[in-house]
């Protein structure tokens, strides 16, 4: 019983010391202002490498709004003898780098993990997650734009092993806030 107080203990005082040098954003600061266009749910299609498809995607915060979280279901129906498709993914976007460079990773149905860096544009209209360079593998790029009456552009591209920066287009559309709140014009 006495070790198990004495880990109780250190674990609490664990969790206060981390809680003093953890990263906050400063008083007043809106770490993710560029960001809030794209929350909440969202319907959209496109077309691409796979075909043109349908699906449906959210932006939430979570963890008290230290944590943006986008789901993601797409669908392709078939088409030139390819069977139908489905696609799920989950990306989580979060301060990283001592709170001054917006990070995100993303996971998906097919089994793809990949880490991104984020940045806005300097109207603040259209945020970029490009992935990690990562030798012998394709890097990524996906690009949100705020357009007019709540739409948003959406692009994905691929660069493929060996050429990092040689960006093609894999997928792109547009997409509609489907719960249509009315949002402040001045953000």
């Amino acid at each position: 019983m006495r070790i198990g107080n004495v880990w109780v203990g250190l674990t609490v005082s664990m969790l206060f010391v981390l809680g003093g040098v953890l990263p906050r954003a400063n008083a007043g600061e809106d770490a993710w202002e560029a960001h809030r266009f794209l929350e909440g749910e969202w319907t959209g299609e496109g077309s691409g490498k796979p075909g043109e498809g349908k699906g449906r995607f959210s932006f939430a915060f979570e963890l008290q709004g230290k944590v943006l979280v986008r789901r993601n279901h797409s669908e392709y129906p078939a088409s030139a003898g390819r069977p139908a498709i489905t696609h799920d993914d989950l990306m989580l976007v979060y301060r990283g780098d001592g709170g001054k460079k917006i990070k995100a990773i993303y996971f998906d149905s097919e089994d793809h993990v990949i880490h991104y860096t984020a940045t806005v544009s300097e109207d603040k209209r259209t945020i970029t997650y490009v992935s990690d360079k990562v030798t012998a593998a394709p890097r990524y790029r996906l690009s949100y734009t705020k357009g007019k009456d709540q739409k948003v552009s959406i692009k994905f591209e691929i660069a493929p092993p060996g050429k990092p920066d040689a960006f093609k287009t894999y997928l792109e559309g547009s997409a509609d806030r489907k719960d249509r709140p009315k949002i402040n014009a001045n953000k």
